[in-house]
């Protein structure tokens, strides 16, 4: 069979880096990895490719692989690095990449590059049959392992993730019947990934994965592998609560990742687009282009590096395709201010981005016709459900800084948004690597971006292009 003939070539590959490189020296190297993340995290690992795969309602891991055993040559052309920038753009929560040589034309170093220019985990793919390989996938820069229970014995599953985990390394344990399936559970699998494809004779039955799904006990992350080719079939995984799916070929046949992800996931239709910070005629111009044209512009009246005054403010807002609706930024200004501003300049909306109260709002609603958006900083639950019975006609939600009411550029654990009830926009640290996860696993009323359409703090014409046009195909 020809699992049993990669198992074996994999065993002979592994001594010879034995050989070349002894155990001991990639095990320090793997720990002394392990010990400079677990200090930048707080003295404790993230285990970032779990939190990826629990984001939405369906997750993907795009697989790179140029040849399978079973299709030969996928790919002529293989830019391994530039098709980890689409998949990171397309919406990917993780990348697969698989580094078999013999039998899928892979290289180990492919995950070094590849975690070198995405922000995303990756998965090292390959057959791992030793411990050397873990402490290599963590020296490489891998976020997790595959772990193959047609393989590997139980006592062997135990202890290769019981020293993944001590790496901080997550562990797909793959399983194609239901024999493997309770193999992975007796040893406490945190993530099952059930492939569709016998690996005896690489049969195909998409199937196969919501049959073993109910095998699977809630709170263990399910992955649906191979095959997986149709909108049809993601939405019948996501009917039975199956959290991600590996899709290789399919995607590396296609000439548009984005494109092809959409409608395998479906569009998200109804967004909406501010664009924010604004303050050059530029970038007026740029806006007002139709492959552009946000709904909404957003006009910094606050101290910040975007600042406009109130007369630029007012000739910049006089150029602009009366289909795009101006928001005035304010922070901690009085009521009577923002209320003649909306006014005179004029301004559609007043978005509140300070410490302003709920009495505040409705104070400011009694003399202004403006919709009025209340900005909320966001460190815990606590700072979303506390808004929830809010007068503003919409919350916007934005990262958390000690010395900054926005435009940072970070990023939060949109997660926390889950129990919000109101209409919401999100905001921080948005940008083309991140928008559309961000569309699809938060499905906000509109995203908001400003430092990530920016270069040296001035917006880029390119960028914006490239933004919109990744969510003109996320959306359509």
């Amino acid at each position: 069979m020809i699992l049993d003939t990669i198992v074996a070539a994999t065993r002979e590959r592994v001594a010879v880096l034995k050989k070349v490189k002894p155990i001991e020296a990639v095990r320090q190297a793997a720990l002394v990895r392990a010990e400079e993340e677990r200090t930048a995290s707080g003295g404790t690992f993230t285990f970032p490719f779990e939190r990826a795969l629990m984001e939405g309602s369906m997750n993907f891991i795009c697989e790179i692989k140029k040849a399978s055993p079973s299709k030969g040559v996928i790919v002529e052309e293989f830019p391994f690095v530039d098709i980890a920038k689409e998949y990171e753009e397309a919406g990917a929560a993780a990348i697969s990449v698989l580094t078999e040589p013999a039998y899928f034309m892979g290289v180990d170093s492919y995950v070094t590059d590849v975690a070198d220019v995405v922000t995303i985990p990756i998965l090292r793919k390959d057959f791992i049959v030793d411990e050397y390989q873990i402490y290599e996938s963590k020296v490489l820069g891998a976020s997790a392992i595959l772990l193959l229970c047609s393989v590997l014995d139980e006592e062997e599953l135990a202890r290769f993730m019981a020293l993944a985990t001590e790496l901080g390394l997550s562990c797909l344990v793959e399983a194609h019947n239901e024999e493997e399936v309770k193999k992975a559970l007796a040893v406490n699998a945190r993530i099952i990934g059930i492939n569709n494809r016998d690996l005896k004779d690489f049969s195909v039955d998409v199937g196969n994965s919501i049959r073993l799904r109910s095998l699977i006990p809630d709170g263990v992350i399910v992955v649906a592998e191979s095959g997986i080719k149709s909108a049809d079939e993601i939405e019948a995984l996501r009917e039975h609560q199956i959290h991600a799916a590996l899709i290789g070929e399919t995607l590396m046949r296609s000439e548009d990742k984005t494109k092809a992800l959409t409608e395998l996931f479906g569009p998200v239709r109804g967004l909406q687009v501010k664009i924010c910070g604004l303050s050059r005629t530029e970038d007026i111009t740029v806006v007002n282009n139709p492959a552009v044209r946000p709904t909404y512009a957003g006009f910094v009246f606050a101290e910040s590096p975007r600042r406009v005054s109130v007369s630029d403010a007012r000739n910049l807002i006089s150029q602009m395709a009366p289909q795009i609706q101006a928001v005035g930024v304010f922070v901690n200004e009085d009521v009577e201010t923002m209320a003649h501003l909306a006014e005179t300049v004029p301004l559609q909306v007043i978005q509140l981005h300070g410490d302003e109260t709920e009495d505040m709002i409705k104070q400011l609603r009694q003399l202004t016709t403006a919709r009025i958006w209340k900005a909320v900083r966001v460190q815990s639950e606590d700072d979303v459900l506390r808004w929830n019975e809010s007068v503003a006609d919409l919350l916007l939600f934005d990262a958390y800084k000690t010395d900054a009411y926005g435009g940072t550029g970070h990023v939060f654990d949109w997660k926390l948004l889950k129990k919000c009830t109101k209409p919401f926009i999100l905001a921080g640290g948005i940008h083309s690597k991140n928008v559309a996860r961000a569309i699809r696993n938060v499905k906000p009323y509109a995203i908001d971006a400003s430092s990530g359409l920016e270069t040296d703090g001035v917006k880029n014409k390119e960028k914006i292009f490239h933004f919109m046009d990744i969510i003109k195909k996320v959306r359509n």
